[in-house]
């Protein structure tokens, strides 16, 4: 155990500097503690090998009409779309949490031999959901799992004529491989 809890800091150490947790919004933080940058994510699979696992935590209609990258090793959606609710203040349909969600991430982390003191990097839009899905899987005994705090389509420009548009950061605006042509390998369908 105490190797364990070695090797997780140690992995921690070489990462998580870049990143004070206090310069994120409150939704971006995790209990564990590890965050990265999209542009960041290329290296740390590099460095890991076969024992890392890289999900994305976005809806099947948000890789559909986004694009995702061929790099994640599947999608397991925090959260699920309800179009019969609609939230006035956010001019969206309300999205609630995938009650499937832990089960998804196991198929993937199974298929991949992921023991839970393994790296686990997660990605969603912005950086939100994959801090939750941190924390659910922190509650769940993994150790090790990271958010990617500017996810795939990155902030939204504070002022100038991008005001409001998501063209900060984020995996699409780093300049990294992405495509609207999804892999169904790497989708759970529902046959």
């Amino acid at each position: 155990m105490r190797e364990m809890l070695f090797a997780a800091l140690f992995a921690a150490s070489q990462f998580a500097f870049a990143i004070d947790s206090a310069s994120l919004p409150e939704v971006k933080r995790t209990k564990l503690g590890l965050y990265m940058e999209a542009r960041d994510v290329p290296a740390f699979l590099e460095k890991h090998g076969k024992k890392v696992l890289f999900l994305d935590l976005r809806t099947p209609e948000e890789l559909l009409f986004v694009g995702m990258t061929d790099r994640v090793d599947g999608n397991a959606p925090f959260g699920i779309m309800n179009y019969g609710k609609w939230d006035d203040k956010k001019k969206a349909f309300v999205r609630f949490p995938n009650p499937d969600f832990l089960s998804n991430f196991e198929f993937w982390a199974i298929d991949k031999g992921i023991e839970k003191s393994d790296p686990v990097v997660l990605i969603c839009r912005s950086g939100d959901r994959s801090a939750l899905g941190a924390d659910f899987l922190a509650r769940n005994g993994y150790t090790n799992v990271w958010s990617v705090v500017d996810g795939f389509e990155g902030d939204q420009a504070k002022d100038g004529s991008n005001k409001g548009q998501r063209v900060v950061n984020g995996w699409k605006n780093s300049g990294l491989p992405w495509s609207y042509n999804l892999d169904k390998s790497k989708l759970l369908l529902k046959e």
